[in-house]
């Protein structure tokens, strides 16, 4: 027998033109529409939507079938709104993408207290943004911007990539060498440094290096951990070096466990942005996330 929830899916997806929007309209996930659309279509046997890159056009059948369930559903849908007990709506879930670090040092000490659902992924920006387009996430925090003319980036944060040394690092020599700006003895002192670095990405540490010394660094990191907030766990407790984002040790620096040694000839900086589909219905909840960033990062 065929799943209502199949019929369901098939009109939002004719009334909005889109996944995206069916999607949206439904509360469910984007992919989760496909299936739905794929199941049917495999059910009656016939194509019901001519896909483009911007929209779902029904086909002959599709209008014929959407003509036929349009007012049954609608008329259910009607009896479910009476019937229902609860007069409260239900409480909205939204899905953020950012770093993990990031999460770690913004959104996770508020995530107890907010008056909706959330659930955060973490994983690559290029992955992410596509989950954004695709409405698998409804807001992403990041550093990278796609060219999907339906997502709108909003800045609001700069990160400065910064050579940040533990506290009882002895840097005597190399603020001596900076001081003379001498960039050969300086390459040579920090190539014979203990370094930390992570598992993923080295973006930061590589673009560092070749900003100041127009080459690649020819040595690997001494001690690979896992994210970025190992590394600065370890710095404060011990000696060596890392390129990380100045805020993700923005309260150890403070405190002097962490010291800040040089941000290079040329600052390199990333602006973060806020990325959202231009038409959401999680607007009030989205911006409640936002606030929260403009707070820890300002």
């Amino acid at each position: 027998m065929v799943n209502l929830e199949w019929y369901r899916t098939f009109k939002a997806i004719y009334e909005t033109g889109t996944l995206t929007g069916a999607a949206e309209a439904l509360y469910v996930s984007q992919p989760g529409v496909s299936l739905h659309l794929g199941s049917l279509e495999a059910y009656v046997g016939y194509k019901l939507f001519d896909r483009t890159s911007r929209k779902m056009v029904s086909t002959e059948r599709g209008k014929i079938l959407y003509n036929y369930i349009q007012e049954a559903l609608e008329k259910l849908e009607s009896a479910e709104k009476h019937f229902h007990r609860s007069t409260e709506k239900d409480t909205p879930t939204i899905s953020i993408g950012m770093c993990f670090e990031t999460f770690q040092i913004t959104l996770e000490p508020y995530l107890a207290g907010l008056p909706f659902n959330v659930i955060i992924k973490f994983g690559e920006y290029p992955q992410m943004l596509s989950d954004l387009d695709n409405g698998i996430l409804d807001l992403i925090i990041t550093p990278q911007k796609g060219n999907n003319k339906s997502i709108e980036y909003t800045p609001f944060s700069k990160e400065t990539i910064a050579l940040v040394a533990g506290k009882n690092t002895d840097t005597t020599r190399f603020e001596k060498l900076l001081t003379q700006n001498d960039m050969p003895g300086l390459q040579q002192w920090l190539t014979d440094q203990k370094w930390y670095g992570t598992t993923g990405d080295m973006e930061h540490w590589l673009r560092f290096w070749y900003v100041n010394f127009n080459r690649r660094p020819n040595f690997k990191p001494n001690y690979i951990v896992p994210n970025l907030s190992s590394i600065v766990r370890c710095l404060s407790s011990g000696v060596g070096l890392a390129v990380i984002p100045d805020f993700l040790c923005k309260k150890e620096l403070e405190s002097g466990d962490v010291k800040l040694i040089w941000e290079g000839k040329q600052k390199v900086e990333n602006t973060l942005y806020f990325a959202m589909r231009k038409k959401t219905i999680y607007t009030k909840e989205i911006n409640v996330i936002q606030e929260i960033f403009m707070k820890e990062m300002a």
